[in-house]
C-alpha cells in the first residue's frame, strides 16, 4: 500500500525565454517553478500517491506564495513547508536545440534555504504520517548550512523507519562553499535505502570510477553493472542502485533507459529514441518518481524500473519542469502505445 512521501529541497522560479529562443533574444521570459524535490513530488501526486514537499521559502513574498499555490493545484501537500528569512531562488533556462546545448544560469545566493540551518526544521513533524523520504544531491550544494540539514534529515529519516532515496545529481556550478561533493555525498549516502543517479554522478559525487563511455554510440551495460556493484559494496547500508543511460545525440534527440541493480539482479530497461524534444529539465526527476512509485505500487522492482523510464520519456515531450503525465498515460507507453497517434 503507496504512504506518504516526503520530498526536501530547493524550489525555485524558472525563467525561460519563449520557445528555443536565445536568452533576452525577445524581451520576455516565461515563468513557471522547478526543482528537483519538487518536481518529484508532483509526479508522484500526478500518479495518485499521497505526497508531500518541504523547503524553507522567503515569508512575506508573493513570489513564494505562487510557488506553494502550484504545487497546491496538483495535489501535493504543503502544510509542511517553513517559511524564514533570505529570497526566492531563480534559474534561467535557455533551451537548446540540435546541436546548440541547453544552458542553465543559477541565481540562487543568500536563497532562503541556503540560509537555513540545522534546527530550523520539525522532523518529527514533517515526517508524521510517511512512509518513505526523498532527496537529492542539489539540495547539500547550496550551502554548508543546506548540508548540514540534508545530513540531518536523511538520519532522522532513517531512524524513524523511512526508505530513504537519493538522487545524487551533481551539479559542479552549485559546489562552491568549502566541502566537495564527495565529502558530503559519501557521508549522505550511509542513511540512504536507494540511490539514483547517471554515470557521471556517481564519478563525482561519489568518487567511484568505471571506465563508461556515453560518446561511443553504443553503451556497454557491463561497465554499469560493474560501476553498480562498486557502489552496492563500497555502500552496504543500499538495497538498490538505478543508473539513467542516457544516450545525448543531440540537444533534440537522446538515447533513453536505465539499470537498476537490487543485489538480487542486474537489469536493463527498454530502450527509447526520443526525438524532437520539448523539454529534458526535469527528466530524471520524473525518472525518481516513476521508480519511487513503481517500487511501492508494481509487482516487481523490474515492473518498477519500467515504469520509471517510461515516465521520464514521457515527460521530454512536456514543456517546464513538471512531469503532468498520468499512470495510464505511462502504462500505454508501456503497452507498446507510443505513436503519437491521436486519441480520440
Amino acid at each position: 500500500m503507496p504512504t506518504l512521501t516526503v520530498t526536501f529541497g530547493e524550489i525555485m522560479l524558472r525563467l525561460a525565454p519563449p520557445g528555443f529562443e536565445r536568452f533576452l533574444q525577445s524581451p520576455q521570459f516565461v515563468a513557471t517553478f522547478g526543482g528537483g524535490e519538487a518536481n518529484v513530488a508532483v509526479a508522484l501526486a500526478s500518479f495518485g500517491m499521497p505526497s508531500s514537499y518541504v523547503t524553507v521559502l522567503p515569508a512575506g513574498n508573493p513570489m513564494a506564495d505562487a510557488a506553494v499555490g502550484e504545487l497546491g493545484r496538483f495535489g501535493v501537500d504543503t502544510a509542511r513547508i517553513v517559511r524564514g528569512k533570505g529570497r526566492l531562488g531563480i534559474y534561467f533556462l535557455e533551451a537548446g536545440a540540435n546541436q546548440r546545448p541547453s544552458k542553465v544560469v543559477y541565481d540562487r545566493a543568500n536563497s532562503a534555504i541556503a540560509l537555513a540551518k540545522p534546527g530550523d526544521l520539525d522532523w518529527d513533524h514533517i515526517f508524521e504520517g510517511a512512509g518513505w523520504f526523498h532527496i537529492t544531491g542539489i539540495t547539500p550544494a547550496i550551502s554548508a548550512g543546506a548540508a548540514d540539514l540534508s545530513l540531518e534529515s536523511v538520519r532522522k529519516a532513517r531512524e524513524k523507519g523511512l526508505t530513504v532515496s537519493c538522487d545524487l545529481n551533481y551539479r559542479k556550478n552549485l559546489w562552491k562553499w568549502g566541502k566537495s561533493a564527495v565529502e558530503v555525498m559519501r557521508e549522505l549516502i550511509q542513511s540512504v535505502d536507494i540511490a539514483i543517479a547517471n554515470e557521471e554522478d556517481v564519478q563525482m559525487a561519489l568518487g567511484i570510477q568505471v571506465d563508461v563511455d556515453v560518446h561511443s554510440g553504443k553503451l556497454d551495460h557491463s561497465q554499469y553493472q560493474k560501476l553498480s556493484d562498486k557502489v552496492l559494496t563500497e555502500f552496504p547500508n543500499l538495497q538498490a542502485i538505478a543508473i539513467s543511460l542516457r544516450e545525448s545525440r543531440s540537444a533534440s534527440h537522446n538515447g533513453w533507459s536505465a539499470c537498476l541493480n537490487d543485489r538480487q539482479e542486474f537489469m536493463v530497461s527498454r530502450h527509447y529514441e526520443i526525438t524532437h524534444i520539448v523539454d529534458r529539465v526535469g527528466g530524471g526527476d520524473s525518472f525518481a518518481g516513476g521508480l519511487i512509485y513503481g517500487w511501492q505500487s508494481l509487482p516487481t522492482h523490474a515492473d518498477a524500473l519500467e515504469f520509471a523510464v517510461a515516465a521520464s520519456c514521457l515527460k521530454h515531450s512536456i514543456l517546464g519542469d513538471f512531469n503532468r503525465s498520468t499512470v495510464d498515460e505511462v502504462q500505454a507507453l508501456l503497452k507498446g502505445g507510443g505513436s503519437g497517434r491521436v486519441q480520440r
